[in-house]
């Protein structure tokens, strides 16, 4: 396994596993920036304040988990695609309203792109309204 794949593959799981900024900062650089078009994530514009949005979403989705679907490493272009499912019910406190008791499950994709040994920026692919509205949020 390469550098590259390892240093993803441990960010990945840190991230989606509610590790925030304090897990995942070995595997990237200090001002590592983040982007997504969707609206959940509109203020959001570093990768360390996406681990720690990931990190709150296991307020409201204490049981959430996710389903690691495809992992691709592409060594011209530096940078590492995961695909994967989240699962998760709104069953904690947090989020806009009261627990709904409804689950959602999402699909996304990160596309981690790399300088060096660690991670500079990553782009999130995902439906956030589709998501939102599986958890009665919208």
């Amino acid at each position: 396994m390469s550098s590259m794949s390892e240093t993803a593959a441990k960010f990945f799981d840190a991230c989606e596993t509610g590790g925030g900024w304090e897990a995942c900062q070995a595997y990237c650089h200090p001002d590592a920036t983040f982007s997504a078009q969707a609206g959940a994530l509109a203020d959001v514009d570093s990768l360390e304040g996406y681990t720690e949005w990931m990190k709150g979403l296991f307020g409201p989705c204490p049981d959430g988990s996710y389903e690691l679907k495809s992992f691709s490493v592409d060594e011209g272009r530096g940078n590492v695609s995961a695909f994967a499912v989240f699962n998760g019910t709104h069953t904690g406190e947090g989020g806009p309203v009261p627990p709904t008791g409804k689950r959602v499950s999402a699909d996304y994709v990160y596309v981690m792109d790399f300088d060096g040994e660690k991670i500079r920026h990553m782009t999130k692919i995902w439906n956030d309204g589709h998501s939102l509205a599986q958890l009665g949020w919208t």
